[in-house]
């Protein structure tokens, strides 16, 4: 047996084909392509599901990939991006990707019309983002009555991919999470928020539980990809939570940092979730009523980037990283990350960045490594937060960019206290849909079971906690609270 792991990506999308033993035969990947101008920011529908079949199909035709082994295509990726279909079952306009921010009037509107503890009761989010769909099918009502006049149904990227696939109209409910309009405790759509966007659950798809088989491809999708039509699809779930996955996090006690551009957490929470105003992020779980705690800090791996593209234009990573693990630590040195604002755990748009401590003795070096502290102290932060709302961490699994520094891990672990372990497969995403394909497929009883054979840990990094770490993390809260304090200042 052979599945396919697909990541419908913001960037790239990617598609890997492993056999039931997780061993990859190959990967392959095709650029996204956006129109932007100023806030909007769209792709073409079509031309995303054309690049999908034309990477599919260089996949298929790889060697020791054999089509009529494949069991099940497995999706994962990208949530929040909006798809308007017709009567025809066609895109009305351009997809509406998650990073448009038309919509700004229309957050405003709605938070006016809806407190904040309501919608994190319901939606398990703590703020009306022009991220979320809902602000853009009310950004529609408003500016291109044309488009939601005759919009047959909303749907979201993945939900409308598999809709290409197999004709069936199913929102996998990990993904209707954010949309804003979908109740992840009651696993229905908030009718309140519908009525206040003047739409049905009609022009909505059927909710269905992460990780199950829509269906087969339709005879229009296996001619295309040259595949039998038997070749089920699968909803898979969202790409943070087939990291999980991939990863072998699938049970309480640990976290799964990413560390790329964002910095972003996620920990199964405890079950039933008592507490629906507990200040952290949570969604729907890629396991049936599960709940999942995905705090995100937008100033993660950008900090770092920033630091070096700005100070050390010519030190590559390897570089800094070789020099780094040559220097004692920590650095007298504090930073903070802020440099885009923060969310989690904070959700303060004055925050900035600060780099407090700084002597004649140091140099570029001592500052990226602060730089790397500050990231991890931020990490420290949110691990803390989710702690006390209930999770019961035990350790971090680190993926992304992030992970493949030595120096960084360990500092991660230093601070924290918690071991952090590192993957052998950092892009995790299309392995964990790999294995929630062979689980559904009966080839292993569970996520456990089938993590057990294909996920394999890269190195383990054991905290060293200090006195020195433990002053700098003191003196890194206190100076972000009193810098919050000078905004203030007119």
């Amino acid at each position: 047996m052979q599945f396919i792991g697909v990541d419908l990506g913001s960037t790239n999308i990617k598609a890997a084909c492993y056999d039931e033993k997780f061993h990859l035969l190959d990967r392959v990947s095709w650029p996204v392509t956006y129109l932007r101008d100023g806030p909007v920011v769209e792709f073409d529908a079509e031309a995303y599901f054309d690049g999908l079949v034309k990477i599919l199909n260089e996949l298929l035709a790889c060697k020791g990939v054999e089509k009529n082994t494949i069991k099940q295509i497995v999706f994962t990726g990208q949530a929040e991006s909006l798809i308007v279909l017709g009567e025809n079952g066609k895109p009305l306009m351009n997809a509406m990707s998650w990073m448009d921010e038309r919509s700004v009037d229309e957050c405003e509107e709605l938070a006016g019309k809806f407190d904040s503890k309501l919608c994190e009761a319901v939606t398990g989010q703590q703020a009306v983002l022009p991220t979320w769909p809902a602000t853009k099918i009310l950004w529609l009502q408003r500016h291109a009555p044309e488009v939601f006049n005759n919009a047959k149904t909303f749907m979201l990227l993945k939900d409308y991919i598999v809709y290409r696939l197999t004709g069936v109209k199913q929102a996998d409910m990990s993904i209707a999470t954010f949309s804003f309009y979908f109740d992840i405790y009651e696993k229905k759509y908030w009718q309140k928020m519908l009525d206040t966007l003047n739409i049905t659950t009609d022009q909505l798809p059927e909710l269905v539980e992460p990780c199950t088989v829509a269906g087969t491809l339709t005879k229009q999708s296996a001619s295309a990809l040259g595949l039998p039509e038997s070749v089920k699809v699968n909803h898979g779930t969202l790409d943070h939570f087939t990291g999980m996955v991939g990863t072998g996090n699938v049970e309480l006690g640990g976290v799964s940092l990413s560390t790329g551009t964002v910095m972003a957490l996620a920990t199964m929470a405890k079950s039933p979730v008592t507490d629906r105003n507990c200040g952290i992020a949570m969604h729907y779980g890629f396991k049936p009523d599960t709940h999942i705690m995905l705090p995100v800090a937008e100033s993660g791996g950008v900090s770092l980037e920033w630091f070096r593209k700005t100070c050390m234009p010519d030190v590559d990573y390897g570089k800094l990283n070789k020099a780094l693990a040559e220097r004692t630590h920590p650095t007298q040195i504090v930073f903070l990350p802020y440099l885009v604002g923060t969310n989690s755990p904070e959700f303060d748009h004055r925050a900035t960045g600060v780099f407090f401590g700084l002597r004649a003795e140091h140099d570029a070096y001592d500052m990226a490594a602060a730089v790397m502290e500050g990231v991890a102290g931020l990490l420290r932060k949110n691990c803390d937060g989710m702690n006390r709302k209930g999770a019961d961490i035990q350790y971090i699994i680190a993926t992304g960019g992030g992970a493949k520094s030595d120096v960084w891990c360990q500092m991660q672990a230093d601070i924290t206290g918690l071991p952090v372990v590192r993957p052998a497969e950092l892009e995790a995403s299309c392995l964990g849909a790999a294995i929630i394909g062979t689980v559904s497929e009966g080839v292993y009883a569970d996520y456990k079971q089938a993590s057990q054979v294909g996920v394999r840990m890269d190195k383990r990094f054991e905290p060293h906690p200090t006195a020195a770490y433990e002053r700098n993390f003191k003196r890194f809260c206190k100076l972000y609270d009193e810098t919050v304090k000078l905004m203030d200042i007119e």
